[in-house]
């Protein structure tokens, strides 16, 4: 969340600049700006109460050494009782105050970085890269639901049967690749120096407000109410909150750390084409990228990301393009993200396979995660993530973009994973 700091110094700065996210945010500022007035002014009168509770102490003890003073102390240690009592009551409304600023400000997006392009629709994002030759297939190519049912890879409906939408079945090579993808994927995060994780697939309602899924989308997770837990939408959830209340060395920065996950994610209100078969799943495998950095290099430490999982894209000779995501199509916590995409030739159409993201540190004041510097003292750190990569979709445009009239062709990079290169 924004520190209060950064809202009571840059009140009409912050407005403007929520509104490139097209957050109307006049109002709720103005709330956060007078209920930090009135806890300050009961701070006040807490400091001036103990302040005199404090020279009634003294004055006290004076007394009782001179002796004879029976009376004046009596009184003094009445207005004391009552002084105390008013204390309570101001501690209390002060509780209520800091209650109410905490509970405003977790509904406050992040600001948007300078390097945010204007617009509200995915048709303002900003096309940055583009690399690979997008295939040409036969008039009868499939898309890849059917390649899945063709070649005996992947089961929708024994999902439903099972489960419900949006919970397939791998089987036979289609398990094999999926397997194979995510050994591949941690392979190359750990030869790029990440520590792999391997974290619990539930969490607590803390570290979901810790990195921001609470309480913005609570409605897309899967709870569980009876020991108030929840499914993790991502491994960047359990990765990133590792560092919750913990006080870091500069010199230890910047933190590295991957993690393969099943991923899960209500989806509530998609339909449509865009949910056919790997396109929009309830659960899929994934393996993130998660980085704790400084200030002044964590957006050093974006470019090596997206570096990295364009690294990735071409070892598996995908067409793909690189976009920059304008204000309207940000996610609430993200100060900047790129997004990659790779083509599928069966849909003909481009599929999100990563985000990459600098939260600055918006994540890191929910958390409490901060570093010790080099001048001794605390600040609060920058938290990024990644997709390297998201499989659903990767296997849907793998599946797509290789197959042949007698069967689908594997990458190379992958076949040493597989152990098949061709599935006929």
């Amino acid at each position: 969340m924004l520190t209060l700091k950064t809202i009571t110094d840059n009140t009409q700065a912050v407005i403007i600049k929520l509104a490139k996210k097209h957050f109307d945010a006049k109002d709720i500022i103005t709330e956060v700006v007078k209920v930090d007035e009135k806890r300050k002014s009961i701070q006040i009168l807490l400091d001036r109460n103990f302040y005199k509770l404090k020279k009634m102490s003294k004055s006290v003890g004076q007394l009782i050494i001179k002796r004879g003073q029976e009376e004046e102390v009596k009184l003094i240690r009445k207005q004391v009782v009552h002084l105390k009592e008013d204390n309570k009551k101001l501690e209390s409304e002060m509780k209520k105050a800091e209650n109410k600023i905490t509970e405003l400000l977790y509904q406050i997006p992040n600001l948007p970085s300078d390097q945010v392009p204007v617009g509200k629709y995915s048709k303002d994002n900003v096309i940055e890269k583009r690399e690979g030759q997008i295939p040409f297939l036969s008039s009868n190519a499939l898309p890849h639901w059917e390649l899945a049912k063709k070649y005996d890879l992947i089961d929708f409906e024994l999902g439903v049967k099972i489960t419900g939408s949006g919970f397939p079945v791998y089987k036979q090579k289609g398990a094999q690749l999926q397997r194979a993808l995510i050994n591949f994927f941690l392979d190359n995060a750990r030869k790029a120096d990440y520590i792999e994780i391997q974290p619990p697939y539930m969490i607590n309602a803390r570290s979901a407000y810790g990195t921001g899924q609470l309480p913005d989308k609570e409605g897309q997770m899967y709870h569980y109410e009876m020991d108030e837990l929840y499914l993790i939408p991502t491994a960047e959830v359990p990765l990133t909150n590792i560092y919750r209340n913990i006080i870091l060395d500069e010199k230890d920065l910047p933190i590295k750390n991957t993690a393969y996950s099943a991923c899960f994610r209500r989806e509530a209100g998609s339909y449509g084409k865009d949910v056919r078969g790997l396109n929009r799943l309830h659960q899929f495998d994934k393996v993130e990228i998660v980085r704790i950095d400084t200030p002044d290099h964590s957006y050093e430490s974006l470019q090596e990301m997206v570096s990295y999982v364009q690294t990735l894209i071409g070892k598996l000779e995908l067409p793909w393009r690189l976009l920059r995501l304008c204000g309207g199509d940000m996610s609430f916590t993200s100060a900047l993200t790129f997004d990659f995409e790779v083509y599928s030739a069966a849909q003909k159409r481009w599929l999100e396979v990563s985000s990459v993201s600098n939260f600055e540190s918006y994540q890191a004041n929910r958390l409490k995660c901060r570093y010790r510097g080099k001048d001794k003292k605390i600040h609060l750190c920058h938290t990024l993530n990644g997709s390297a990569l998201a499989l659903p979709r990767i296997v849907a445009a793998l599946i797509e973009n290789n197959q042949t009239s007698v069967g689908i062709k594997i990458p190379k990079a992958l076949t040493p994973y597989t152990q098949f290169d061709f599935i006929p």
